[in-house]
């Protein structure tokens, strides 16, 4: 009603066509925001606007950055962050720790050279569940994982073992993590032992010397765990959930970095 009010008002006074003519062309940024909120529910809820910009120019839609950043602001779009909030398993020295060979230097020339671990914790109503990952810090790829409802060694070991079956002739990394007894105990030394690994450690209570895997968690715990409510939701069905996320984030996600996947990525890798 307050459009035709307008348009008649300016008939009668304005008489300009060119006012006309705009107050009648669609709006063009209405296509555009279908396509904006079609990606980032398709994320679910997880994308900001680096990477829904990245999706729809991976279907051949020309728009700037910006422009998307600004529709999702506009229309509430726009992914809720926390602080995460980091598990800590170090209960004091059991044996001598490795060096820390890595030094924050989190940077990797190809696949299986530098990999980092770190195990985390999810509080929900029916308890609590802990993912245990190994990240290669080339890509960012998760190489393995496990989950469950105790940090225990069989998660560590059961993850590490996964981790290593990976490897190709000659791969033989350095594993880094920080100075927790689940990287400290007699089977993960074995592991580490039978498969040529080179064992890293950080310094007591320091996040930094891990932070490539604190990164992971804090963006795993952004995407898919904070502002969300699992009420309801049995341990079984949670562990399902994160173990169907952390296949999304290895095949599908977009790495802004990168482009695309990093799977893709790593495709592209191996072809070269």
């Amino acid at each position: 009603k307050a459009k035709e009010w307008l348009r008649d008002y300016l008939q009668e006074n304005v008489r300009s066509p060119l006012i006309l003519d705009a107050m009648e062309k669609p709006d063009g940024n209405a296509s555009l925001l279908e396509l904006v909120r079609e990606a980032f529910e398709n994320s679910r809820r997880r994308y900001g606007y680096k990477r829904i910009h990245l999706e729809l120019k991976g279907m051949d839609v020309t728009v700037s950055a910006k422009r998307i950043m600004r529709l999702m602001t506009a229309n509430g779009l726009v992914p809720l962050y926390k602080s995460a909030k980091r598990y800590g398993s170090y209960k004091g020295e059991l044996t001598k720790a490795p060096e820390n060979l890595v030094n924050r230097d989190f940077h990797a020339g190809k696949p299986n050279m530098l990999w980092v671990t770190d195990l985390t914790e999810f509080s929900i109503p029916a308890g609590k569940a802990y993912l245990s990952p190994v990240i290669d810090c080339y890509d960012g790829l998760s190489v393995a994982w496990t989950i469950g409802t105790s940090p225990n060694a069989a998660l560590a070991n059961g993850m590490l073992r996964d981790a290593c079956s990976t490897l190709g002739e000659g791969e033989r990394p350095i594993i880094h993590s920080d100075r927790s007894r689940h990287y400290r105990w007699p089977d993960w030394i074995r592991i580490c032992k039978e498969n040529d690994l080179t064992r890293s450690t950080g310094a007591k209570g320091c996040s930094p010397d891990n932070a490539a895997a604190e990164g992971f968690f804090g963006r795993l715990k952004q995407e898919f765990f904070y502002e969300r409510s699992f009420a309801g939701v049995s341990m079984g069905e949670f562990i399902d959930l994160l173990d169907e996320y952390l296949v999304w984030y290895r095949d599908k996600r977009i790495k802004t970095e990168f482009g695309m996947s990093i799977m893709d990525r790593l495709c592209l890798f191996n072809r070269s």
